[in-house]
């Protein structure tokens, strides 16, 4: 079952199961802009020579930016707005280059109804392959307050 784009699903709407997913394509722009909106500008990420050096062999992206495609799905699609994180875990399995297409989804695993809690497992892959795994957990309004 997909989320829409922008729809707010309450705690109530949710079941385990639900999935929304994205794909976007990583371009130089994209890590240039994440580099200076964050700071970080590691010359893996910036410098051809440097990241010839590296065990990558070319320049790669920061691995934070496709843990922004997860917070994307997350604000926009499952739950969708309103939804606060709580806790992500992520795991780094492989590099991300530029013009990769960057499959990512989440999946929901588990309600916790107490605290309106909902518990999300989370994969981005390049053809096919793991570049990361995580787990989410996100406060989720309910329709009554």
């Amino acid at each position: 079952m997909l989320a829409t784009a922008g729809t707010t699903k309450f705690f109530e709407d949710l079941e385990v199961g639900q999935e929304a997913s994205m794909s976007r394509i990583v371009s130089e722009a994209d890590i240039v802009a994440y580099a200076a909106l964050s700071g970080d500008y590691n010359p893996v990420h910036l410098d051809p020579d440097y990241a010839a050096k590296t065990i990558f062999r070319e320049r790669i992206a920061h691995g934070i930016l496709s843990a922004g495609y997860i917070s994307a799905l997350f604000g926009m699609k499952l739950p969708g707005p309103g939804a606060i994180y709580i806790s992500q875990t992520l795991n780094f399995k492989g590099p991300v280059k530029i013009d990769d297409r960057v499959e990512s989804i989440v999946r929901l695993v588990e309600l916790l109804p107490d605290k309106r809690r909902a518990r999300f497992e989370c994969l981005c892959t390049v053809a096919g392959k793991p570049v990361l795994t995580g787990e989410a957990i996100l406060m989720v309004p309910g329709r009554k307050g």
